[in-house]
């Protein structure tokens, strides 16, 4: 009978130790690889899947650093397309030159409990044959009890046999085993506003499209700024396309995922950039010149951008065509070697989403000495050759612009000797005409002078050509004048027989006019006289009356008056004839 007790007090003991201390009861918690063992050829790319098994026990963190052989396996990339993860502690990273990858995750309550979580899949590639081990340098699990307890108790490995393919029928090749869920794949993300991820944009009103497959019910997404987050489980309604405005500058993060029969799919992250504002500054300074003949000018260029960052300069130097300017870090943008004078530099300053801003600053560059002929014809015969002789800066380049009449001036290139004396040969003997010379100094730095005052030089023309030259004009002038005259000839001749035609058509008329006057007035004395002659015998008959003897008296002074003045006037038609 005690030893009945005995036995019941020791199970009672166990039972109660058993309910209030759990931590000390081993759990089954592991991090493991699937496929564990598999084959393949040199080239071929597969796919491992790092697994977490707690399935007595939830848990809500786990970290994994995982060693791969570099020299036989190259990681392509890390996906977390289906991981039970829900915020990144830290992201997913590997690095093919030491041969390892490394994850730390958080599952948010309630946790994970089960025997396959999905934490990260490896994309591998095969560089060579031989056998590799994947193992785990370090490993976490944490359980969900709010004391973060760790509940891990065992790391797999995994170990794959990597072969030359030879050709040929071969043995099938073990596969990566995938979970078949039925859920839709993560979404492909689209935007024509901000289509790439890696680039600003100067636009915050951002669309996104994606493809809608068969069967979904359901679309949820969310913006933020964290690379990876859970749009979480309630659908935002059914479309393949959403926008947004006025978004704040940054990066932002759009994620997206499905919803069919069978439950939510795999999250989208789909990264786009916002930049509206232009630089906060930007500073020209110009760096000081010991010497302001010096061409090549240097400035200091400073400017900021708070969001997307400086991308280049625009710089424009007077008319001169726009250049392009990357700052290498010591913020210096020197010129090329400008000519002198007073010159005004533009600078436009573009951050990465193509935002600017524009300041300008003045400048001079100071001119050398301009050369001075000091010996030279003032005329020269046609053929002769050209020498002319000048002072300048010694040892220097001189420039020497020979131009005739209106013609395109002509360069030639001399040099000064140590004394600054130079030379200058024409290097086509001359043809005649009028000429003109003009010099400029050019030292080893770029920096020129200002033009020399211009010398003028008549040459010759040959004689031949000269006397065929007057030739040219004398009947240049001698062809319009003798036209001229034949011209006036003409005219005075077709003038003159003008006139005689009209003088004969005159007199013709003048002698018809003569006729028809004397035969009127014949006509018209014949019968004055008629009538004086009845007055003159009824005037010896009898005593005229006091009227017949006015009339009588009246009548011949009429015809005498009127016949002295009609002769006179046939003989003045006559004479005008």
């Amino acid at each position: 009978m005690i030893k009945t007790r005995k036995i019941l007090a020791f199970l009672l003991s166990l039972l109660v130790f058993l309910t209030f201390v759990p931590s000390l009861v081993a759990v089954d918690v592991s991090l493991y690889f699937n496929p564990a063992v598999a084959s393949y050829n040199v080239g071929q790319s597969f796919s491992v899947s790092v697994f977490v098994s707690s399935s007595d026990q939830a848990m809500n963190a786990v970290s994994a650093n995982i060693f791969f052989p570099k020299d036989k396996l190259e990681v392509t990339s890390l996906s977390k397309g289906g991981s039970i993860i829900s915020l990144w502690v830290q992201e997913p990273s590997f690095s093919n030159s030491t041969g390892s990858i490394s994850c730390e995750g958080i599952v948010l309550n309630p946790g994970f409990k089960g025997t396959a979580g999905r934490v990260i899949t490896i994309n591998f590639k095969v560089k060579s044959a031989g056998e590799a081990i994947l193992s785990f340098s370090s490993g976490s699990v944490l359980a969900n009890d709010g004391s973060g307890t760790s509940i891990l108790s065992a790391l797999g490995s995994a170990k794959y046999i990597l072969i030359v393919p030879t050709t040929g029928p071969t043995a099938p090749q073990a596969t990566t085993p995938t979970e078949v869920t039925g859920v839709p794949e993560a979404p492909q993300i689209t935007s024509n506003t901000h289509p790439d991820s890696t680039k600003w944009y100067a636009d915050n009103d951002p669309v996104f499209e994606w493809a809608m497959p068969l069967g979904i019910t359901g679309v949820s997404l969310y913006i933020n700024d964290r690379p990876s987050s859970n749009p979480g489980s309630v659908s935002d309604g059914l479309f393949t396309s959403y926008s947004t405005e006025d978004i704040d500058n940054g990066s932002w993060y759009f994620h997206l995922r499905l919803r069919n029969q069978f439950g939510w799919g795999t999250i989208s992250h789909f990264r786009f950039q916002v930049d509206t504002v232009k630089p906060s500054f930007l500073e020209i300074e110009e760096i000081k010149r010991e010497d302001l003949i010096e061409p090549r000018v240097e400035f200091k260029l400073t400017a900021d951008d708070a969001t997307s960052g400086i991308d280049h300069y625009e710089i424009k130097i007077d008319d001169s065509e726009t250049q392009i300017w990357q700052d290498d870090g010591n913020h210096i943008y020197q010129t090329e070697a400008i000519d002198p004078g007073d010159h005004t530099l533009v600078v436009k300053v573009l951050d990465k989403a193509g935002n600017f801003l524009v300041d300008s600053a003045e400048f001079i560059v100071e001119p050398l000495e301009a050369p001075v002929f000091i010996e030279y014809p003032k005329q020269l015969g046609s053929g002769e050759a050209l020498i002319i002789r000048g002072q300048t800066y010694s040892d220097i380049q001189v420039n020497v612009w020979l131009q005739k009449d209106q013609d395109e001036a002509e360069l030639q290139t001399v040099r000064s000797n140590n004394l600054g004396e130079f030379t200058f040969v024409a290097n086509k003997k001359l043809t005649g005409g009028i000429y003109q010379i003009w010099a400029q100094a050019i030292d080893e730095r770029g920096a020129k002078s200002n033009f020399s005052d211009k010398i003028t030089i008549a040459v010759a023309k040959p004689k031949l050509l000269g006397f065929m030259s007057n030739a040219v004009i004398w009947l240049s002038v001698l062809v319009p004048l003798t036209a001229l005259i034949i011209l006036l000839f003409f005219i005075f001749w077709y003038s003159k027989n003008r006139f005689v035609m009209y003088k004969k058509k005159l007199n013709k008329e003048v002698r018809e006019a003569e006729e028809a006057t004397k035969f009127a007035f014949d006509f018209l004395k014949k019968d004055l006289q008629a009538s004086i002659k009845l007055l003159e015998n009824a005037k010896s008959s009898r005593r005229l009356t006091k009227e017949e003897e006015m009339v009588f008296k009246k009548l011949k002074d009429d015809l005498a008056y009127a016949e002295k003045h009609v002769k006179k006037e046939i003989k003045d038609i006559k004479h005008v004839g």
